[in-house]
């Protein structure tokens, strides 16, 4: 019998270290940053926010916590004909040009040290070995425990820390090799997914639902109106939330958005953009770590329903240590004992008449959630 989750890692993903402001910088890269972040380095040297301990400590708090009933896989590196199938030969020039390079590639602080694009490269490996462990049956479900992130790369630039797309690399993997006709994207990383969006925005074989919070909050993107283009028209669904959203607004968009599009939908394989970004710590919602138990719950039982139990989660988001490692508990004891009784959640309403008012625009404007 296959285990019920397997977890997606190698150490490569560690070398991934985007330079902060030391006080002895004076290069290009410090310049650049000091007009950038303002009075934020005033004071004290300042860190880039996407360091290595936001997965070695991960890494570390899984392992101590496994009981024997975890596979864990080592990825190889995503190749070329997989990279292309989601990003265009220019962005991967690009990022051959970068290697063993520190720089500062765009405005948001997204960049590169030494170890960086081959960490890249891994990271999109373990999120492809994660739909081969589903997609086999190597495991019912599969976890990639990745950095750099994913979700803001687009098919030809970098941006929100992310240079290589992972869940679209996976998903694009999974219908050439596997055969999946139909992926869906779930992405419940507190920032809307632009990139991942941008890429499947055309393809109908590939449903983007995406919660996050409201414009103007990083990257600005995700409207209600933004629903796909051409054939794919209709197969991206946005729920954008108020400051402050809690738990009851984001079960509210699964319950009543999500859930009845992917019955509709059907796929045969379902990817979640993981980031654990949403919790108070992070200054955006104030989701529970507890709610992600709630949430994993209903992608189990969607998986079981539609997909052949064909569930794979990729790490995206996250910057305080705690609160990830309490939310990565929580969606890893649902997938390793699904009939166990679920933790509360926070009875906060905050966000709930937004949602109301998505489920409404989008079942006038798209046939997936037509009455």
């Amino acid at each position: 019998m296959a285990p019920r989750l397997a977890i997606v890692y190698h150490d490569e993903m560690l070398e991934h270290r985007p330079p902060g402001l030391e006080p002895e910088l004076r290069d290009y890269h410090a310049r650049k940053l000091r007009l950038l972040l303002g009075d934020l380095v005033a004071t004290a040297p300042w860190k880039h926010p996407e360091r290595p301990e936001r997965l070695s400590s991960l890494i570390e708090h899984v392992r101590g916590r496994d009981d024997g009933r975890i596979a864990w896989i080592e990825p190889e590196r995503a190749d070329e004909r997989m990279l292309l199938r989601a990003h265009t030969a220019g962005h991967l020039k690009k990022l051959e040009a970068l290697k063993g390079r520190r720089r500062l590639l765009s405005v948001d602080t997204t960049a590169v040290s030494p170890g960086s694009v081959n960490a890249a490269f891994r990271a999109a490996g373990a999120a492809v070995g994660a739909v081969d462990a589903v997609c086999s049956g190597r495991a019912e479900s599969a976890f990639a425990l990745v950095r750099p992130p994913g979700h803001h790369a687009f098919a030809a630039g970098f941006r929100g820390f992310c240079l290589v797309n992972n869940v679209a690399v996976a998903a694009r993997h999974a219908m050439a090799v596997h055969g999946i006709e139909r992926v869906l994207i779930v992405d419940w990383d507190i920032h809307h997914g632009d990139g991942t969006e941008s890429i499947f925005a055309s393809d109908p074989g590939v449903l983007m639902f995406d919660v996050h919070r409201a414009a103007p909050y990083y990257p600005g993107t995700g409207a209600l109106e933004s629903v796909g283009q051409g054939r794919g028209r209709g197969t991206t669904l946005n729920v954008p939330l108020p400051a402050g959203a809690g738990d009851q607004a984001v079960l509210a968009a699964f319950d009543d958005i999500l859930l009845p599009a992917a019955r509709r939908f059907r796929p045969g394989l379902i990817l979640v953009s993981a980031g654990f970004d949403g919790t108070r710590e992070h200054l955006a919602c104030r989701f529970s770590p507890a709610v992600y138990a709630h949430l994993t719950q209903r992608l189990k039982m969607l998986a079981d329903e539609l997909c052949q139990q064909r569930l794979a989660l990729v790490l995206e988001g996250g910057y305080h240590i705690e609160p990830m490692q309490a939310a990565l508990d929580a969606c890893l004891k649902v997938l390793l004992d699904p009939g166990e009784e679920l933790p509360p959640v926070m009875a906060l309403r905050t966000g709930l008449p937004a949602v109301r008012n998505a489920r409404n625009h989008l079942a006038a404007t798209t046939a997936l959630l037509k009455d």
